[in-house]
Order: structure tokens, then C-alpha cells, then sequence
């Protein structure tokens, strides 16, 4: 069975480094009582990575995951965040750590992290593995990027299309539509 032609955009061992110099970043900023929130579900092996290289940084943070969503099936946000797994975790006086996977049109950011400084946080941080600054619908800058990402649609490396690819070990993107990738 032949699958859609893939681009690999950045692979395994730009990502694992990269990872390594994101965590260095984030101690150097000298964070309290850290709260790491990983945003659903496009984060998931961003955030498991970054928090292992967080811990060989020194950083302690506990750990929580927001589900937020503004895209529905789409590909394109809606402008409307939803939130479907909210933090348990009291966030008053706390420094949080949001961890998403890309940073497009910035409002599910910006609403997670108004929220969460609304809550009482002490300082909320942005940390994406990916930015398409060109995208940006909100005035958000994220704290940390991995990497400035082209204007195509990425899959791998946690993020998918239809619930596909997910699993790649890489960040890459089909080659042509991903309508017609199935």
C-alpha cells in the first residue's frame, strides 16, 4: 500500500536538538513553581520530548494537558476556541509553560493564555515547536520557537491531517493537497 509523498522538513535529529536548546532557553528564564500545560493533541510528543529535556536541564515542572480547539474537521480555524479538557492544577502565583505544537493564526493561544493569567498565573510563557508568523490573525509572540516553519501544512511529529501521520518520527508535509492525500 503506497501512501502520499512526504517532504521532510525538519527531522528526528534537528528536532532533538532543538529540543535540548529549548530547554536551556526556558531555564535560563528562571521559572517559579513551573506549571508545564501541553495543548491537545497536536503537542503530545513535543511536549514529551521537551519535558525529558527539560528534566536534563535541571527544571522540575509538574505536568497538565489543555484540550483547546478551533478547528473542528477543518484545516483552517474557526476564530472560535473551545475548551474540552480544561488544567486541574490551581495556577495562582505560578509561573505556566504553554506547549502547542504551532503557532498559526494565534487565537487558541491567546485564549489559553488569557485564561490561565485570568486564573491568577504569575507569568504564562509560550513555547511552539513551530511558527508561521505570516498566519497570525491575534497579537501574540510566543516566549520560545522551535523552528519558523513555511507557509504549508505539516504533519508528523504529533500533528495531523484527519487524525493521520501523527506518528511520524519527523516534521514534514504532502506533497500537494491533503484533501488528495487519501
Amino acid at each position: 500500500m503506497s501512501g502520499p509523498n512526504i517532504t521532510v522538513l525538519y527531522d528526528e535529529n534537528r528536532i532533538a536538538a532543538r529540543n535540548q536548546s529549548l530547554a536551556a532557553e526556558i531555564a535560563a528564564s528562571e521559572p517559579q513553581q513551573l506549571l508545564a500545560v501541553a495543548v491537545l493533541k497536536g503537542s503530545f510528543m513535543f511536549a514529551a520530548d521537551l519535558l525529558r529535556a527539560m528534566h536534563a536541564s535541571g527544571l522540575m515542572p509538574e505536568v497538565e494537558f489543555m484540550h483547546l480547539s478551533s478547528y473542528l474537521q477543518g484545516q483552517v480555524s474557526t476564530g472560535n476556541v473551545e475548551v474540552l479538557r480544561d488544567v486541574q492544577s490551581d495556577v495562582r502565583g505560578r509561573d505556566v509553560l504553554l506547549i502547542d505544537d504551532i503557532l498559526e493564526s494565534g487565537r487558541t493561544l491567546t485564549y489559553a493564555k488569557d485564561l490561565l493569567m485570568a486564573r491568577g498565573a504569575r507569568r504564562v510563557m509560550v513555547c511552539v515547536l513551530l511558527e508561521k508568523p505570516g498566519k497570525r490573525a491575534v497579537n501574540i509572540q510566543p516566549d520560545f520557537v522551535g523552528f519558523t516553519c513555511p507557509d504549508v501544512f505539516v504533519v508528523g511529529y504529533g500533528m495531523d491531517v484527519a487524525h493521520s501521520f501523527r506518528q511520524l518520527p519527523f516534521i514534514g508535509h504532502i506533497e500537494g493537497s491533503p484533501e488528495r492525500a487519501f
